[in-house]
């Protein structure tokens, strides 16, 4: 194997891992920032009861999903890094729309005023982390994978 080809798999592994370690930072900062949000609604008044299912959410339910979510994101980061030209533009554009298909739900599930417009601002708060987080470890990684190529 050629020092450029080595010197290549170098980057992209160092690339990979830096955007797996914001990714995980990331979702913990999410899940953290979502907990604490969700802990003041409740503490504001808001039920966060759901009718469909009859079922209240908890606090460390939202963070479990805000977790799950942002670690599919993660993984999406990972798949543009590997298989885009301009993944950070591609992720971006991707979680925008995701997180915009994502406001809907609580709206349509039948849940009071209150809970829809937290669960909503639970969202934003969740994007507003792992969205700029991803991005910035993506342009990293591709820049790195670019001189690695080199």
């Amino acid at each position: 194997m050629s020092d450029t080809t080595l010197d290549a798999r170098r980057a992209t592994t160092r690339g990979v891992g830096r955007l797996v370690g914001t990714g995980l930072l990331g979702t913990v900062g999410a899940m953290a920032a979502t907990a604490a949000g969700a802990a003041i609604a409740r503490v504001a008044g808001v039920g966060f009861e759901v009718p469909d299912g009859g079922e209240t959410i908890p606090v460390s339910g939202v963070a479990f999903v805000t977790g799950v979510f942002s670690l599919v994101g993660v993984g999406l980061a990972l798949a543009l890094l590997r298989w885009s030209a301009r993944p950070a533009e591609r992720f971006v554009t991707t979680a925008v729309v995701l997180t915009a298909a994502s406001l809907v739900p609580p709206f349509v599930v039948g849940a009071s005023l209150g809970t829809s417009l937290a669960l909503v601002a639970l969202h934003l708060v969740a994007a507003a982390v792992m969205i700029p987080a991803l991005a910035r470890g993506l342009r990293t990684s591709s820049a790195h994978r670019s001189v690695g190529s080199a």
